[in-house]
């Protein structure tokens, strides 16, 4: 019988929907529960595994305790076999958020505060107990420690839990980590292995409207087309001009009265450019009549501008590299928010240079909602030049 290795990071993602361009440090942690933060890792890391459930019934299962494995593991129909310790953790965190005297962090004792030699020490306990593959549920800092700890020791495939999801060694979807963990361990020849890219960003730059990423390692990961992403690839030197047709196209299909979010990247920057207004690059703001409604805003402060508006739509980009135009760095656009707009009201902008770095991989939505996804998949027309569009695929 074939052993999947588990380790979940039960925090990784907590400050994506509430604007925090990130889940790093303790302060952060803090910040995001006072904003209202819950957490995604668990969840998505139960996806996985109930879809490998489905597909692979003679697994044994080996994990960490609670929340960092075994709590998801039962919740999906599995039977682990546990190592490790976090006794006590969950009080330490109360005591902790709640030691400056200030007042209590609501929520703070639902949440354990797992650390990075937690994830090395479950990775390293994971490699000696002989596991096929480790299947893990984080963010880029997530595959960092992992990485550190065994490094191409021990194939991996992680589920895509975090804010930042820079490196290769990620499936699509959750869904999709479950079919490649399943096909990897059944042996089948769609699921061979290669070396990925372990890349990670410093979060205080990020935070700062800066992008500095770092290619940290290698990792053994099995790679099916279409179910495994690819490393974000960077922008193209030459294309000011296609960025500024973009804009222009943008802004003369604006209606009056109506609000329009737009997110995170250089290409919706040219928009907000164009306009003369300042975006918050790494962030989700939000215009109307040329004017800006609200800069950085929260998955709730975009609720309350959405529904408040006569009407309103979200003009996204596409990942260069990797294809995703929701769930990866823009969480603050949630399924409330979109279903709230109307997924009709979704606006994809993109170069053409983009959508043929993808190789003819199709665009991606990870909203964390499967029904959602589905309503979105098919076709999408996106904005590519000035009275330019281009039938484009879009996969969950």
């Amino acid at each position: 019988m074939k052993k999947l290795g588990l380790i979940v990071n039960p925090v990784a993602g907590v400050g994506g929907r509430v604007g925090l361009k990130g889940s790093d440090g303790f302060d952060v942690l803090r910040a995001a529960l006072e904003r209202g933060a819950t957490r995604e890792a668990p969840r998505r890391a139960r996806l996985a595994l109930e879809r490998l459930a489905r597909r692979c019934d003679d697994v044994d299962v080996v994990t960490w305790p609670g929340e960092m494995g075994e709590d998801e593991a039962r919740a999906a129909g599995l039977e682990p076999r546990v190592l490790g310790s976090l006794d006590g953790r969950r009080s330490y965190v109360l005591c902790e958020l709640e030691r400056s005297g200030e007042r209590p962090v609501i929520g703070c004792d639902d949440f354990v505060l797992t650390t990075p030699a937690d994830t090395e020490r479950a990775a390293r306990d994971l490699a000696a107990a002989g596991v096929d593959l480790i299947l893990f549920a984080g963010g880029d800092g997530t595959a960092r420690n992992i990485c550190h700890a065994v490094g191409d020791r021990v194939p991996v495939i992680g589920v895509p839990a975090g804010v930042k999801i820079h490196s290769a060694v990620y499936a699509t979807t959750p869904a999709a980590a479950g079919d490649v963990a399943a096909l990897y361990l059944q042996g089948h020849a769609g699921a061979r292995l290669r070396e990925s890219e372990v890349m990670d960003i410093d979060e205080e730059a990020f935070r700062e409207n800066r992008v500095s990423a770092h290619l940290y390692g290698y990792m053994t990961v099995p790679y099916a087309r279409g179910l495994t992403q690819s490393a974000k690839a960077g922008g193209v030197a030459g294309e000011e001009r296609a960025l500024n047709d973009i804009a222009t196209e943008v802004i003369a299909g604006m209606q009056p009265g109506a609000l329009y979010v737009l997110g995170p990247g250089t290409t919706t920057r040219a928009v907000m450019e164009r306009l003369g207004l300042a975006k918050t690059l790494l962030g989700v703001d939000a215009v109307r009549d040329g004017e800006l409604a609200g800069a950085d805003l929260t998955e709730s402060e975009l609720l309350a501008l959405v529904e408040a508006a006569p009407a309103a739509y979200i003009v996204v980009t596409v990942i260069g590299g990797q294809g995703h135009v929701l769930g990866r760095g823009n969480q603050q656009i949630s399924p409330a928010v979109i279903r709230a707009a109307g997924p009709d009201h979704l606006i994809v902008i993109a170069t053409q240079t983009k959508l043929l770095s993808l190789e003819g991989r199709p665009l991606l939505v990870d909203t964390g909602d499967p029904s959602l996804d589905e309503q979105l998949s098919g076709y999408a027309r996106v904005i590519t030049a000035l009275g330019e569009r281009t039938m484009y695929r879009v996969g969950a």
